[in-house]
This record gives C-alpha cells, structure tokens and sequence, in this order.
C-alpha cells in the first residue's frame, strides 16, 4: 500500500476567512466549497483546508507549518496586515532566524529565513 499526502486539515471557526488569510499570504486562492469548508492549493506544497468545528481553539497547537521565506521581515508585516499577529521577537542564530506568527484565529506558524553568508 502507497499512501499520500492530499491535504493538512485545520479545525476553525471561520473557514472561508482563513482561507482568505492564507490565501493571501501564500499565493494561492481560496475556494469555498460550502461555509463548513474552505482550501486553498499553495504554488508550492500542500494543499490547506479549513474545517468548521464547534469546540474553540485551546492550548498550543501540537503541530505547526514552517514557511521559508527571504525577507522575515516583511513577510511577517505582510501576515500582520492581513489579520496574523507575531509572537515575541524573531530568533536569530548562525544557521538563520524565525519568527512565530499566529494566524487570525490564534494558529502558530513560523517564517523561517536562512542566514545570508
């Protein structure tokens, strides 16, 4: 048996304004199958989708996306200005830097950046 990745699901409260969030952010566009579910299909990568639940988000998610990106600043005023909000200051080491970010209903994510020689 071969088994394949087809899509990372998010449970939420607003699937098609997640949607948009992420949409905008990645590149993609948001498609809303019916107001229970939403997706988008990044240029890159997996495809997202949005699932309404009825219980609210608690605690830290146990499972979050990296997104590669060149410039960590900008990408992380981009996802602020889109609804997103940061996490504290970026982490700098030798190897590069990331900035945990959280989307409009509070899911972590990362920008990630490699250092530039």
């Amino acid at each position: 048996m071969i088994i394949r990745q087809s899509q990372l699901v998010v449970d939420c409260a607003d699937p098609a304004r997640l949607a948009a969030f992420w949409g905008a952010l990645m590149g993609a566009a948001p498609v809303d199958r019916d107001p229970g579910w939403s997706y988008i299909d990044p240029p890159e990568g997996l495809r997202l989708a949005f699932q309404r639940v009825p219980e609210p988000r608690s605690g830290k998610n146990r499972l979050h996306l990296d997104l590669e990106v060149e410039d960590l600043t900008g990408a992380a005023d981009a996802a602020v200005a889109l609804g997103g909000r940061r996490s504290g200051a970026a982490q700098r080491d030798a190897v590069g830097a990331f900035q945990v970010m959280h989307d409009p209903e509070g899911n972590e994510f990362c920008f990630v950046a490699e250092a530039v020689p």
